[in-house]
């Protein structure tokens, strides 16, 4: 049993401005019940780092449909490495294609979503994670 709800930072990197479907995965990880933050957008990849060690979080959820998610993703694992934390789950979603989505996960990147997948298959697998790889 954890002591505190699943922290999650829903971030857009980059100059992509379109972010209903962020807001849409926000909502539905809060009513899953995550605790969830969201930097709007035009993020950088810093920014998000900076936000997500600030906010203690166990997630970062990335939804990007620029076409720049490979250099994202790396920046964000390169980043976050730098600081020494290496226990916060990445994920994403948005247009990504599989044999990118394969790279990714070779990266250490976790599951990524595509357009279409439920709410309640990121919601479960955000839970799965953190229940397997964070104690708290």
């Amino acid at each position: 049993m954890m002591n505190r709800p699943i922290r999650v930072l829903v971030a857009k990197i980059g100059l992509d401005g379109h972010d209903r479907g962020a807001k849409v995965i926000a909502t539905a990880l809060r009513d899953a019940g995550m605790e969830v933050i969201y930097t709007g957008l035009r993020q950088t990849p810093e920014m998000v780092v900076q936000a997500a060690i600030q906010e203690d979080v166990d997630v970062i959820g990335v939804s990007i449909l620029s076409g720049a998610h490979i250099s994202v993703f790396k920046k964000l694992k390169d980043l976050l490495a730098q600081q020494n934390v290496e226990d916060i789950l990445i994920t994403g979603g948005g247009i990504i294609p599989e044999s990118d989505i394969e790279a990714l996960q070779q990266m250490g990147i976790g599951k990524l979503f595509t357009p279409g997948a439920h709410t309640s298959e990121i919601s479960t697998y955000i839970q799965n994670w953190v229940s397997e790889n964070r104690s708290f």
